[in-house]
C-alpha cells in the first residue's frame, strides 16, 4: 500500500473548495493550506476570508496567507511543513522557488483541455467561442504558465443552454475527482506525464475586464448570444439602453422580419425586447439595469418604459 503524501493545498475561490474537500474526505494528508490574505468585501468593507480558508479552518488545517510568495519568512514556514506534493486549484502564479520545493513537484488543476484555453478565464472563453466540448486537466507546473506535462484530462460537453455558471458547477465537481485521482496516482508512483502537443491553432483565455464585456452589436446574433452566456452570471455582458448601462444575462437568437441598424432595438413595452445585430435579431430574456435588480424581460418592461 502506498504511503500518503504530505500535501500542501493552494487555492482561493469557491471553485477550489470541492477539490480540497475531496482530498480531506479521501483521507489525504493535507498538512497546510495556502490562500490569499483576507480582503475587505461588501458594503461595509468588512475583512473577509477566502472560501478555501473558511473550509480549511473548519477542518483544523493550518492556513498560511502570504502577501508575497517570495517572502523569506513565508518560504521558511513553507519548508517547515516538509511537503512531498503541492496541489494548486485556482490560485495565483507561483515563483519557481515555491513550485519546485516538494520532492514530487506541484500540480495544477486547469478548467480546460490543455493546451487549449491557457489563461485566467478558460470557462468563459470556451463558451464565448462557441465550443461544444471542454474539460479539466491536471498538469505539473513548469516555468511557462499552463504549459507543463499533462497528468490526466477529463472531457465535459458544453450544452447549448449552458452559461458560464452552469459549466463552472460541473467542472468544479469533475475537477475535484480528478485532483484525488491524480494524488492517488502520484502516491502509487504510477502516473502519466505527457508533454503538451501544440496544435496549429491555440485559443487562449486571457483575464476578462469590464471593457471586454461590452456587447458589439456589429457581430452576428449567434456570436453575441455565445458572448452573453459565456459571461453570465459573472461578470456579465453589458450594453447601454437609453444611455443607461445594462447587464444582459440571458438571450435567444430569433427569426424577426423587420430590419434596422445594428444596436437598434424593438419592443412592445410588455413582453419582448429585440436587438438588431449584424446578422439577425437577438431577444433579451434576463437583464439588469444599472442600480436595479436582475429581472425577467416582462417584469423589466413593466417597470421601465423604453
Amino acid at each position: 500500500m502506498s504511503t500518503p503524501l504530505r500535501i500542501i493545498f493552494m487555492g482561493t475561490p469557491e471553485f477550489a473548495v470541492p477539490s480540497l474537500q475531496s482530498l480531506v474526505e479521501s483521507n489525504s494528508n493535507v498538512v497546510a493550506v495556502i490562500t490569499v490574505p483576507d480582503k475587505p468585501a461588501g458594503r461595509g468593507q468588512k475583512q473577509t476570508a477566502s472560501p478555501v480558508k473558511l473550509y480549511a479552518q473548519a477542518q483544523g488545517i493550518p492556513v498560511l496567507q502570504p502577501e508575497k510568495l517570495k517572502n523569506p519568512e513565508f518560504l521558511e514556514e513553507l519548508r517547515s511543513y516538509q511537503a512531498d506534493l503541492q496541489v494548486v486549484v485556482a490560485f495565483r502564479m507561483l515563483p519557481e522557488v515555491v513550485w519546485s520545493m516538494p520532492s514530487k513537484g506541484t500540480f495544477n488543476l486547469h478548467s480546460s483541455l490543455l493546451p487549449q484555453y491557457r489563461g485566467a478565464a478558460p470557462i468563459n472563453w470556451a463558451i464565448i467561442n462557441g465550443e461544444t466540448e471542454t474539460g479539466v486537466t491536471t498538469f505539473f507546473i513548469e516555468k511557462d504558465i499552463d504549459t507543463g506535462k499533462i497528468i490526466y484530462q477529463e472531457k465535459e460537453q458544453i450544452h447549448p443552454d449552458d452559461d458560464a455558471g452552469t459549466l463552472y458547477e460541473r467542472l468544479m465537481a469533475k475537477g475535484a475527482k480528478l485532483v484525488v485521482q491524480t494524488v492517488r496516482a502520484i502516491e502509487a508512483g504510477n502516473y502519466p506525464q505527457e508533454p503538451q502537443q501544440e496544435p496549429a491553432e491555440i485559443r487562449s483565455a486571457p483575464k476578462i475586464f469590464r471593457e471586454t464585456c461590452e456587447i458589439d452589436w456589429q457581430k452576428p446574433a449567434t456570436e453575441i448570444h455565445n458572448f452573453i452566456r459565456g459571461l453570465s452570471p459573472y461578470p456579465a455582458a453589458w450594453t447601454t439602453i437609453n444611455g443607461l448601462s445594462c447587464k444582459i444575462f440571458k438571450s435567444k437568437v430569433i427569426e424577426f422580419q423587420e430590419s434596422d441598424q445594428p444596436g437598434q432595438f424593438r419592443t412592445d413595452g410588455k413582453s419582448f425586447l429585440y436587438f438588431q445585430t449584424a446578422e439577425g435579431w437577438l431577444a433579451i430574456e434576463v437583464l439588469q439595469l444599472e442600480g436595479k435588480k436582475r429581472m425577467e424581460i416582462g417584469d423589466f418592461l413593466r417597470g421601465n418604459r423604453l
